[in-house]
Formats: C-alpha cells, structure tokens, sequence
C-alpha cells in the first residue's frame, strides 16, 4: 500500500506521518508537493498538521484552493482513504469534504498536551484495529481545535455514526459533545484533531495511535485481496 502525504507551505508535521507510515506500519509513502495536480499510484491520502499558509483568514481557508486539493476531491469521491490531521482537518472542513468547523479553542489559548480518546465507533476503515470504546493516549498540539457544527448536522453525525474519536475525561478545546474526529457520511474520510502519527512507538509514550494506520492498510488488503 502507498500513502501520499500532502505537503503545504507551512506544514510541520509531514515528516512524522513519513515516519509513521514508512518506518513504523512498514509500507510505502511519498510526499506530494501542493502544486501538484496527480495522486496517480497512491492507495491513501494524508494530510498532515502544521500552519498551512500561516494559517492566513482562517485554518485551511487558503490550503483548500490548493491545486492537489481538486485531485483529493477526486480521490475521496471515488471512496478512497483520505485522513487529515490537525490542519489536515481543518482543510477538510473548509474544502466541504467534513461538515462543521475548527474554531479559537475555549480558553483562546494553545494547548500541547496528551489527551484521552474513546474510540466511539470501531467499524470505519479507520479503527478496525481498535476494541470497542477503547481509550487511546494520543497528543493534541492546537489553536483552532474547537469543532462545531449545528444542531442539523450534530444529529446526522450521530444517527450516521460518524463521530468517531471524543474526549474522554476532559474536552480540552471545549469542541460540540466533545468530539475529537469525524467521517463523511461514506466512512472514506477521517478528520480528527489529535495526532496518532506522534504516537505510534512506546518511546513517544504511548503506541495507541498505530493501530488507526493498521486500520487502514487491514481495510485496503481486504479489499484488495482478489
């Protein structure tokens, strides 16, 4: 399986999704300039954390008119596995490919710190990996981490299970039902703001995140077994 792990100007957190994927779940991973206009050989797509374009009007307002972005589009549309992570979340909100919005958390101040995570739903080619409402140790590095949504689109997450992290103990962002990650309606395209790629080996003080990339090379083999 290949990931391509899309780079932005501003993005941060690339290398260690290249880590994760390549020296970690053992598979392969390139990166993917942001002018880039083919995801041509590539099993899955990620999108990492950082500051893309100085997170200039809003997070990922500006990333979303990214040329690669119209071939992400493509990409989830044909049910392909699409992740974003931290600002890759907040792309994907802004691009219309996730519903709700990031916003200022709470308090209006950063928070870097290790979260507790309940896995609230095990079934998505995300989590397959995982028990059911299994608590995860995974670290948050955040600004605009607070997720909203309305009381239309809540209820559809909820009825379509497609809340699929919350924060277990604390809501530290003080995001809508303490939601931490989310799917589209077809379960192809995750959305979370914690980083499992910063926590994918026992000397970075927590493994739990391993198993959401295992999740997703579980469901390509799979899939991909005739």
């Amino acid at each position: 399986m290949k990931f391509a792990v899309i780079q932005f100007p501003g993005s941060n957190c690339d290398l260690d999704m290249l880590h994760a994927i390549r020296d970690n779940l053992n598979e392969k991973a390139d990166y993917v300039w942001y002018q880039a206009t083919s995801l041509e050989g590539f099993d899955a797509v990620l999108l990492p954390g950082g500051f893309s374009y100085g997170d200039y009007l809003r997070t990922g307002a500006i990333a979303k008119f990214a040329p690669i972005m119209s071939e992400v589009m493509r990409f989830a549309t044909e049910g392909k596995p699409v992740l974003g992570v931290c600002n890759g979340f907040q792309i994907l909100t802004e691009s219309g490919l996730l519903p709700g919005a990031l916003i200022r958390n709470q308090n209006l101040h950063f928070i870097c710190k290790t979260v507790t995570l309940k896995v609230a739903n095990n079934a998505t080619l995300f989590t397959n990996q995982y028990d059911k409402e299994a608590r995860l140790s995974i670290p948050i590095a955040h600004g605009e981490g607070n997720y909203y949504c309305d009381d239309a689109t809540l209820a559809e997450l909820t009825a379509n299970q497609q809340i699929v992290f919350t924060y277990e103990g604390e809501n530290p962002n003080g995001s809508r039902e303490a939601i931490a990650g989310i799917t589209n309606r077809a379960g192809n395209v995750l959305g979370m703001m914690p980083h499992p790629e910063r926590a994918v080996e026992d000397l970075l003080g927590s493994a739990d995140g391993l198993k959401l990339f295992q999740s997703i090379v579980n469901q390509w083999r799979e899939t991909n077994a005739n």
